[in-house]
């Protein structure tokens, strides 16, 4: 296992935790219009089924996502999902490898996408709570721009990708007892 392979197991990952099929189609259009030199390994995601799936599946979760409340329930839905996702991804990233390899790498995409997916799930759980109309759309045009924006530079320049994943995870496990007590407050006050 490469240093590169690994930095696009991990921010592909990452990215798959806050929008599965964006990343999807990021590595099927990639990988079919030779945007970057991919190994032989990422040929599974350059088939019709799977980039027009990913662009229907985003078009859905782009709209879904704006919308406060139906984000929450799509995001409760992909709970499994994503983690899922950022699994199976990692493991097609590494190509062939050993069983026991590949097991640890589906755990770490797994754990990563998961972590993405609480982060994601949690502040938008938070956010709908607020009476004005417009953080929801924000927030979500944001992530969709980290996720197209982290999944071109883990294409193009994967070892410096890896490292900005690897900060926005520190982030996340900085701020996540922060997340967790202020969603906790807003829905106790509710009650």
């Amino acid at each position: 296992m490469d240093l590169v392979t690994l930095s696009r197991a991990f921010g592909f990952s990452f990215t798959a935790g806050i929008n599965l099929y964006a990343t999807v189609a990021i590595i099927g259009l990639a990988e079919r219009y030779g945007w970057v030199d991919l190994p032989p390994q990422f040929q599974v995601f350059d088939n019709d089924i799977v980039i027009y799936g990913a662009l229907a599946l985003y078009a859905i979760e782009f709209l879904a996502d704006k919308i406060p409340w139906i984000d929450t329930v799509w995001d409760t839905v992909h709970t499994l999902v994503r983690p899922l996702g950022g699994a199976l991804i990692a493991v097609a990233a590494m190509g062939e490898a050993a069983p026991l390899l590949q097991g640890i790498i589906a755990l770490m995409g797994a754990t990563v996408a998961a972590s993405t997916h609480v982060t994601k799930a949690g502040s938008r759980a938070a956010i709908n709570t607020s009476p004005e109309p417009f953080s929801n759309s924000t927030m979500s045009l944001a992530e969709d721009g980290l996720v197209i924006g982290l999944g071109f530079l883990t294409l193009a320049v994967p070892i410096f990708a890896l490292l900005v994943t690897v900060a926005l995870l520190v982030i996340i496990l900085v701020f996540s007892r922060r997340l967790y007590v202020g969603a906790k407050r807003r829905f106790s006050s509710r009650a």
